[in-house]
């Protein structure tokens, strides 16, 4: 049997965080993925444009930089058109949404805030002054993810291979059985599924669906427990080459109207396409069969892209070149930790949160998509709050963490911090967190919570705000 210090599945944002982390502190590393790439949604979803919002340190920043270096890899966006603020002065014709350009006078240290407008999109000159993200070329930052990996030295990544069997005796995980006929064990495991695969197989209590206000006190659950989830979406991309002229799109099929849609562009100048939701979390989730989900989205997108160049005529001469292979995915089942993470917690904020052992800071609003969540979309954050450690801790278990949006969050919470770059982070503490453990030879929930802050600290990851002089100064040097 294989013998690692630390294996960790899944090779998405949480799982790139957690791998470079561990095998930069020595760790002898094992990252298994079942695709045949690095990145999770980011590089086949169309998830890859990093929304603004604080936290995005430490080694979200480091790939920027590398990518920084590629012609065409990477920009830093800003909000250039949004119906809502057109339809307050009158200009036409009306966008379907939002389009979002690459803007060469903004820097990364720009995309690092999101709270502190009450009224969110609707206040224009907030928004074109603090909302900034981070477009790139999904192909390239696999290419770059990887090459960081291999820079440690102990990081072995092994794609196209699944866990078949979780060994497990009382609280621990023993070893883990892979499609490949191989058996692998380790001293710590870190599940970064979407789903949390590992923990689930594991026998870990698992959340779903929306809890009710009963159960948490959450002031905006719904007063039962409901099933309904935060919608689907299949994002593709378009360039300005000469198409065939523009029909009449077929009527709306699926919804009372073509959702709105956010418009990124790339740094190689094509669009990014969103449509918020394509398929509501409800209706996706009736679906068995994760093909025939994916088609009827694709059938989706083919129509509203004629919708797009027959309502907006400054897109009516794109054509689609790219619709991403994989449905991005907001929300799925959820692992019970040591600490579950609710709306308390994110309304409250830093300065009002009494835990003592945040890893991650986040001021994502409290955000869904999709009419049948009900949930009215985005509510925005007066602060910044915390993610505690004990959130990526499953209850019961010493040698085990998870670092995905499966992590320990209410379906309300899970809303605001599933963002890419919030995934990356925590999967960063988790990566420092088992190199204290195996350092002290003690559980990973037994770790200093101090030494693991102060770890995180000197990798350049931002936890506390306003940010502190010493980290602006690094972020300003890219």
């Amino acid at each position: 049997m294989e013998k690692f210090d630390v294996v960790i599945v899944g090779a998405g944002s949480g799982g790139i965080g957690a791998a470079i982390a561990a095998g930069r502190l020595g760790l002898k590393v094992l990252l298994v993925e079942k695709q045949n790439f690095v990145g999770g949604n980011a590089t086949q979803s169309g998830v890859s444009v990093w929304e603004m919002g604080v936290g995005g340190t430490g080694i979200p920043f480091e790939i920027y930089k590398k990518l920084k270096e590629i012609p065409h890899a990477v920009g830093i966006y800003s909000f250039k058109k949004h119906r809502k603020w057109q339809l307050k002065t009158g200009e036409t014709p009306l966008h379907p949404g939002a389009e979002i350009t690459i803007d060469k006078s903004v820097k990364y240290f720009d995309t690092l805030r999101r709270h502190g407008s009450e009224l969110g999109i609707q206040n224009e000159v907030f928004v074109r002054k603090n909302w900034h993200g981070v477009p790139f070329e999904p192909t390239i930052f696999q290419d770059v993810v990887e090459n960081m990996m291999l820079e440690t030295g102990n990081i072995t990544l092994i794609k196209n291979t699944a866990v078949i069997e979780v060994i497990k005796q009382n609280d621990e995980i023993q070893a883990l059985k892979l499609s490949n006929n191989r058996t692998i064990s380790a001293d710590y495991y870190i599940d970064c599924t979407d789903n949390g695969y590992i923990c689930q197989a594991a026998g870990c209590e698992v959340m779903y669906g929306q809890e009710s206000k009963e159960q948490f006190d959450e002031p905006n659950a719904p007063d039962v427990v409901s099933s309904k989830l935060n919608g689907v979406s299949l994002i593709y991309s378009i360039s300005p080459l000469k198409s065939e002229g523009v029909v009449k799109p077929p009527i709306c099929w699926w919804a009372d109207e073509y959702p709105p849609t956010s418009i990124v562009e790339y740094p190689n100048g094509d669009l990014n396409i969103n449509m918020l939701p394509t398929m509501e979390g409800i209706e996706f989730s009736i679906y068995t069969n994760y093909t025939h989900a994916y088609e009827e989205c694709k059938r989706r997108v083919l129509a509203h892209f004629q919708h797009l160049r027959y309502v907006y005529p400054p897109y009516k001469d794109y054509q689609i070149v790219w619709i991403a292979p994989a449905l991005g995915i907001r929300e799925g089942k959820r692992i019970v930790g040591e600490y579950i993470l609710k709306e308390q917690d994110i309304r409250s904020g830093l300065s009002k949160q009494e835990q003592h052992d945040i890893v991650t800071i986040a001021d994502h609003a409290l955000d869904t998509h999709g009419k049948s969540t009900g949930r009215a979309g985005c509510a925005e954050l007066d602060e910044p709050y915390g993610v505690p450690f004990r959130c990526l801790i499953p209850k019961g278990f010493s040698n085990l963490l998870i670092a995905s949006r499966a992590a320990s969050f209410s379906s309300l919470a899970a809303s605001s911090c599933r963002l890419s770059r919030t995934m990356m982070q925590l999967g960063q503490a988790a990566g420092m967190a088992v190199y204290l453990a195996q350092k002290s030879n003690v559980p990973v929930k037994s770790i200093d919570y101090q030494s693991l802050r102060q770890l995180l600290l000197e990798q350049n990851v931002q936890l506390e705000y306003p940010i502190l002089p010493k980290l602006k100064k690094y972020l300003d040097d890219e």
